[in-house]
């Protein structure tokens, strides 16, 4: 049964999965730039292999954390929906959620574009 609480839970994991995702594209960001960089100054090419590695690595946690994202997501849509049914589709915590539904439907729609 849906209650508010594994709503407000639903949409903390989402909000904080969204963070991870912005986190990782930033940090891929960053380590692209330290291999240019590296790759510039005629680096060891056994220290730029390695930060290859490392940036390999970041790019591989993109997807991950896009498949965890739609999966919560699908939590959240399906709890609002039990709460729909149920006609507790009121208070902050409803709001909340249908907003933060909708930053990431709006989320996906930009990276897809």
């Amino acid at each position: 049964m849906a209650t508010i609480r594994n709503l407000k839970i639903k949409t903390s994991a989402c909000k904080r999965i969204v963070k991870e995702l912005h986190s990782y594209e930033k940090e891929v960001e960053r380590e692209a730039a330290k291999t240019a960089n590296m790759k510039e100054k005629g680096a060891d090419p056994y220290d730029l292999k390695q930060q290859e590695n490392v940036l390999a690595e970041s790019r591989m946690m993109i997807p991950d954390c896009r498949k965890r994202l739609e999966s919560s997501l699908a939590d959240l849509k399906g709890i609002l929906a039990e709460l729909e049914e149920l006609k507790q589709k009121e208070g902050p915590e409803v709001v909340e959620a249908e907003s933060t539904v909708a930053d990431i439907e709006k989320l996906f729609q930009t990276t897809e574009s």
